[in-house]
């Protein structure tokens, strides 16, 4: 990069349910979160000399990250690129589609969930669009057989239904 050039801000794919939850979140830390971490602070102060007070520490240091991850959802909801539900179908897979699939050498069945990077769940097999997985199933059909490159090898997949997410 060269002086004065600005970096281009990555692109964050939500769901229409992913933002409201980066909207509630970000709303919680501006108010109740940040009003906690102030009254920590109040009340550090009250034990006298800051320079030895760990408490103070600890509670300015508590004070910058809130406000670092205050930053970092406001840059993520300025760049954020919505889904919109009537956007979303379940002719091929797709952000926002809940996908059926067999991996065929372990004949066993899984269902994902495709989400954008923030909504990631991976205890509820909601996985981000940027996964390997998610990239090998992205824009393929019901039906369709898919070999799937996964840092562990290749996962020979056919897809066996598409919805949308509930």
């Amino acid at each position: 990069m060269y002086k004065g050039e600005k970096k281009m801000a990555k692109e964050v794919v939500l769901t229409v349910a992913g933002l409201k939850k980066l909207e509630e979140e970000l709303a919680y830390l501006r108010g109740e979160k940040r009003q906690e971490v102030a009254e920590r602070i109040k009340v550090a102060l009250g034990f006298g000399d800051i320079s030895e007070n760990s408490e103070y520490d600890e509670a300015k240091n508590e004070q910058g990250l809130l406000e670092m991850k205050i930053a970092e959802l406001e840059e993520k909801l300025r760049n954020a690129k919505v889904i919109d539900d009537d956007d979303i179908t379940t002719d091929v897979v797709g952000i926002g589609t809940k996908v059926k699939v067999l991996d065929i050498e372990e004949d066993e069945k899984i269902e994902y969930s495709i989400v954008g990077v923030t909504e990631v769940d991976v205890s509820k097999n909601m996985i981000s669009n940027e996964s390997p997985i998610a990239q090998g199933l992205i824009g393929k059909k019901k039906g369709q057989v898919v070999d799937v490159e996964v840092p562990a090898g290749t996962i020979k997949f056919k897809i066996l239904s598409i919805s949308r997410i509930d």
